[in-house]
C-alpha cells in the first residue's frame, strides 16, 4: 500500500473520532489491567457491566486477593471464561504484591509474564496506561488489516509488526484504537457497513468483493 493511501486511511479515522480511546472503564493503572484480562473473548460492555461494580469496592492489588477467587466469581460471571480469568486475577494481584510493590511494571516483558496477560493486553497497558506507542491487535485490529491489506499476517504478532512498520507516526499512538473502534462499530465481522464507512475508497475488501454491488457509494 502507497504512503498516500495509508495517510487517507488514517486521517480519515482520526477525523471521525477525534478522540479515540478504550471503552474499558477503570480508575487506576490496576484495574485497567484487570479490565484488559477480563476482556479476552469478552465485549467490553460485558466487562464494564461487571467491573464496576467490583471497580468501587476493590480497586487494588490488596483488595482483590483479600476478596479471593470465590469473592470475585460473583462479580466476573457474567463474562465469557469468568472461572480461568478469576483465577489469573488472582494470581497475577498476588506477583503485583510479591515482585512489584503493588504497582503495574511499566515494562512489556514483565507485564507479558503476569497470569492471562498476552501481547495484546501488555500492549493495551503500555499505551493507556504509560503512553508508549504501541499497536495492540485484537480480533478488530486483525480482521481490518487484513480487509484493508494493510497486513497479510497470519497471526497477532505478525500483523503487529506489519502496522508498525507501515502505520505513519503521527497516528500510531492511536492506530490500534482507530481500528478497534471503527471495527467494532462500522466494519463488523459479519456486516460490515460498507454503505457507511468512511475509508470504503482505501478499503481493499470494498474494492475487490463488493465493487459492482455498491459502486453508487463509491
Amino acid at each position: 500500500m502507497n504512503k498516500t493511501t495509508l495517510n487517507q486511511i488514517f486521517s480519515k479515522l482520526s477525523k471521525a473520532i477525534p478522540a479515540p480511546k478504550s471503552d474499558l472503564e477503570y480508575v487506576n493503572n490496576y484495574t485497567l489491567l484487570v479490565a484488559v484480562v477480563l476482556s479476552a473473548q469478552s465485549t467490553d460492555l460485558q466487562v464494564n457491566k461487571a467491573t464496576q461494580p467490583l471497580f468501587m469496592k476493590y480497586d487494588s492489588p490488596e483488595k482483590i486477593v483479600q476478596l479471593g477467587i470465590d469473592g470475585l466469581i460473583p462479580y466476573v460471571k457474567t463474562i465469557g471464561l469468568f472461572n480461568a480469568k478469576a483465577r489469573n486475577v488472582i494470581s497475577l494481584s498476588k506477583i503485583l504484591i510479591e515482585k512489584h510493590q503493588s504497582v503495574v511494571p511499566e515494562n512489556f516483558d514483565q507485564l507479558c509474564e503476569l497470569p492471562g496477560v498476552g501481547r495484546k493486553t501488555a500492549n493495551v497497558v503500555m499505551s493507556v496506561a504509560f503512553g508508549h506507542t504501541t499497536i495492540a491487535v485484537d480480533t478488530h485490529v486483525f480482521r481490518l488489516s487484513r480487509r484493508l491489506n494493510l497486513s497479510i499476517g497470519e497471526t497477532p504478532e505478525a500483523v503487529e509488526r506489519d502496522l508498525m512498520a507501515i502505520v505513519p507516526d503521527k497516528y500510531k499512538k492511536i492506530a490500534h484504537h482507530l481500528l478497534i473502534l471503527h471495527g467494532r462499530y462500522t466494519c463488523k465481522a459479519r456486516n460490515p457497513d460498507c454503505e457507511n464507512c468512511i475509508i470504503s475508497r482505501e478499503c481493499a475488501h470494498f474494492q475487490n468483493v463488493k465493487y459492482g454491488k455498491l459502486k453508487n457509494f463509491l
